[in-house]
């Protein structure tokens, strides 16, 4: 490693090493992170025991402690209203640093040395951005703390990540402050415990069912455009960028492709979405063989955020089929 490698990744790596470090003996002592002694260090701290409490949860969701005992705690220790306001400020900021740390210790590195399928993982978590972080707050498809890590090392922009954080994880921090005020309520012989309790839980299934919600309620993204209007449309002055998304062998091939076509193939298109030429506002016409590849690449580049996208209906199939059916019939020899 040369000596301007060493000074630029050394302290990344020492930096790395003590929170690997922090991180084992924070899980070594996880036994120590209970309800009480939460309670005890919040009392301890007086008049600052809001900010006591959110330091240490902020705390636990970077050395991985399950915030499940902290989100209980919460309700308990501040009730319903004030416990979700403290809960969910808590688990914001321990998402922001995390997701700030691993980008600073290894988001550079990440980049430069995943490939292959990973690769293309990657690029289209960042092409869906935001969307992503929300969907995966609102069910969450993988554990909170190393989610927070593993979306610091791609390139989602840092402030939409908090905002839509904090907003997507008010449902599930307001059932479990809940949950938590229940059972302290229920231990004291509170009538109000069990409709506490149920509304948490509702709340909890609700959540459950988001994701089919959403697909439900999904607003059609595809537009169309069939051969005729194409062709009117690559005469005009706004020509269009067309995006043939088949395989550089099919884009040579018997089929041909349309004069002036970009070939980005569809697997290869996540991680060249930066790279395309294309302004987000341009009209972008997708193009494969039928019109199934370029479906889903029309979805991938809505996401990235290109607003005006056509697929070809029936893809180059359909055009050398209507360039046959106009062409002129060959003039019969006589006898």
């Amino acid at each position: 490693m040369s000596g301007a490698l060493a000074r630029r990744y050394l302290p990344r790596a020492l930096a790395g090493l003590a929170l690997a470090a922090a991180v084992v003996l924070a899980w070594l002592y996880r036994g120590e992170f209970d309800a009480a002694q939460i309670g005890a260090i919040v009392e301890a701290a007086g008049i600052w025991g809001p900010l006591a409490f959110m330091a240490l949860y902020a705390a636990a969701t970077i050395l991985f402690i399950p915030g499940v005992v902290f989100g209980l705690a919460g309700g308990a220790l501040f009730g319903p209203v004030w416990g979700s306001l403290w809960n969910l400020l808590g688990a914001t900021l321990g998402a922001a640093a995390a997701f700030a740390l691993a980008r600073h210790l290894a988001g550079d590195w990440v980049r430069g040395h995943v490939g292959g399928a990973l690769k293309r993982t990657v690029a289209g978590v960042e092409a869906e951005g935001w969307r992503f972080v929300a969907l995966t707050r609102l069910v969450p498809l993988v554990p909170f703390n190393l989610h927070n890590y593993v979306l610091g090392l791609t390139r989602i922009d840092f402030a939409r990540y908090v905002l839509v954080s904090l907003v997507c994880m008010v449902p599930g921090t307001v059932a479990y402050t809940w949950l938590g005020h229940a059972g302290k309520a229920a231990l004291g012989g509170e009538s109000d415990a069990i409709r506490y309790g149920l509304l948490a839980l509702g709340l909890l299934a609700l959540i459950a069912f988001v994701p089919r919600l959403m697909r439900r309620f999904r607003a059609p993204r595809l537009r169309w455009i069939n051969v005729a209007e194409l062709k009117a449309l690559t005469n005009s002055a706004d020509a269009p960028l067309v995006l043939d998304v088949r395989n550089p062998d099919e884009f040579a091939g018997p089929l041909g492709h349309l004069a002036g076509a970009r070939n980005e193939p569809l697997g290869e298109l996540p991680a060249r979405l930066e790279a395309l030429a294309a302004g987000r506002r341009q009209t972008l016409v997708v193009v494969c063989r039928s019109d199934k590849r370029s479906a889903k690449a029309a979805e991938l580049l809505r996401t990235a955020g290109y607003a005006d996208i056509r697929v070809l209906r029936g893809g180059m199939e359909a055009w050398r089929a209507a360039e046959a059916a106009t062409a002129p019939a060959e003039p019969a020899h006589a006898n």
